[in-house]
């Protein structure tokens, strides 16, 4: 009889230890350290039985001896979702969907399940009951598409015989938190049960080309709980993203084998279920009677898809000492190195006012190509002098003030003018085999940003 074995995880990160240690040497917190079992004494029972056909030995082979295979793709019917994942789901993926709770992962999830035409789905639930799941279910949709059954278990083992039987063609699982392993003697959702259980689904979906949804809790600094060594296991991971408080979610790529690991998918929140917002443009431009200063529309781009968004600014006098710098959306420290290139390029003095940006929306954007609207938003502010809502921005600006050029300036161009826009400004460099005749949008190209500054408040 073997012996026992344990270990020491950090319940943050995953990081392993042979002791007990008081800081994790990995991410830094304290007292996280907790001791789990990592070998029973016992035999180990089998977990998912491969066939023989699947134990021959691998031999290497040439590059160019391998056969191209072009992966079909299943389609979900949910357009927002297949955009994210890249087209459609792959046979024998493994998809790792986080958020913060109440977000509606499990109702995206279900509705998934309810509406894939053709498919045999088996939804495994170890946080809900059956008759909770049938509750929702009847409130989503009244008419099912696919063949959806509902398995309400948290062994490993026993969800295997159940798959060994069914036979699905899809498999969600809802939360990977709450399986456990008859391998591992620890508690469910701990780090080692975790990586034992995912290995596990990860090793069947990969034998038999059966796709694998895997619904993860987050921490409270926004990550997926569990190891970081989960992330790199399965082949996607989705994070789905918004205020409980308010309609809209954001389902965004954060890794993708698949496809773009930039997309960005855009849902409703309303009584009957997750509703796909086909324009995000319309939900991200507010809806005004007048001009309001402070206000600037930039066009950016997640991933595949070109979005306008509307940055709002706020300056103020600093009623204390040390002037604020607060940001939504965007990242503070790009935003102070702005401030401080208005304040050595164009003579703005900042350094006695607050200063707020928000992201309409509630959407967090990366994109450099809006350096040049917020920019805009905040003078606008300062001055208390409105920019035109038919004027829009995508230029990104450089520390010594210049306009430099973006990437796909066509795509932000067509948006723009799709939408009704009269004027948008880029940067000079992005004007080199650009076709201007094609575009009814007034194309402004600028170099620096006094020239943008002269134009708008000269």
């Amino acid at each position: 009889m073997a012996k026992t074995k344990s270990a020491y995880f950090c319940q943050s990160c995953g990081y392993e230890s042979a002791k007990w240690l008081g800081k994790c040497p990995s991410c830094n917190e304290w007292n996280t350290f907790v001791e789990e079992i990592i070998e029973k004494a016992t035999t180990k029972v089998p977990s998912w039985k491969t066939t023989a056909g699947s134990q021959r030995m691998s031999k290497p082979a040439k590059v160019e001896e391998i056969l191209s295979i072009t992966e079909e793709r299943i389609l979900t019917g949910d357009q927002e979702l297949d955009r994210v994942l890249g087209g459609g789901l792959v046979a024998g993926s493994v998809i790792l969907i986080g958020g913060e709770p109440g977000i509606g992962k499990s109702t995206l999830m279900l509705q998934l399940a309810l509406n894939i035409s053709g498919k045999k789905i088996l939804y495994i639930s170890g946080e809900e009951s059956e008759q909770q799941i049938k509750m929702r279910a009847e409130r989503i949709t009244s008419s099912p598409k696919a063949d959806c059954y509902i398995l309400t278990e948290t062994s490993t083992q026993n969800i295997f015989k159940q798959i060994e039987l069914l036979e699905p063609d899809i498999l969600v699982v809802d939360s990977i938190q709450t399986l456990h392993s008859a391998h591992i003697d620890s508690t469910p959702g701990s780090v080692s049960q975790v990586r034992e259980c995912t290995s596990e689904l990860l090793r069947f979906a990969k034998e038999t080309d059966t796709p694998v949804f895997l619904i993860g809790h987050i921490t409270k600094d926004g990550t997926i709980a569990g190891p970081k060594i989960l992330e790199h296991m399965v082949d996607t991971v989705l994070q789905f993203e918004g205020d409980r408080h308010h309609v809209y979610r954001i389902l965004r790529s954060i890794k993708n084998r698949f496809g773009a690991a930039a997309e960005l998918g855009i849902y409703a929140m309303h009584g009957n279920g997750l509703r796909q917002v086909s324009n995000p443009s319309e939900i991200l431009l507010s809806q005004r009677n007048e001009e309001l200063s402070g206000i600037a529309i930039s066009a950016t781009l997640e991933g595949a898809r070109p979005m306008l968004i509307e940055t709002q600014a706020l300056v103020s006098t600093a009623a204390y000492g040390t002037p604020q710098r607060s940001a939504n959306g965007f990242d503070t420290k790009r935003m102070n190195m702005l401030l401080a290139v208005l304040e050595k390029r164009c003579g703005f003095r900042l350094s006695t006012r607050d200063v707020f940006l928000n992201i309409a929306g509630g959407i967090k954007v990366e994109d450099p190509a809006i350096d040049l609207a917020i920019l805009v938003a905040i003078i606008s502010s300062h001055e208390d002098i409105a920019i035109s809502s038919k004027i829009c921005f995508a230029a990104e600006v450089g520390l010594s003030g210049e306009i430099r050029a973006v990437n796909r300036i066509e795509q932000r161009i067509t948006e723009a003018e799709k939408l009704g826009f009269d004027r948008i400004f880029i940067s000079n460099y992005n004007m080199k085999g650009l076709i201007t005749d094609k575009y009814k949008i007034e194309l402004t190209a600028v170099s620096k940003i006094e020239d943008v500054f002269s134009i708008l408040f000269g």
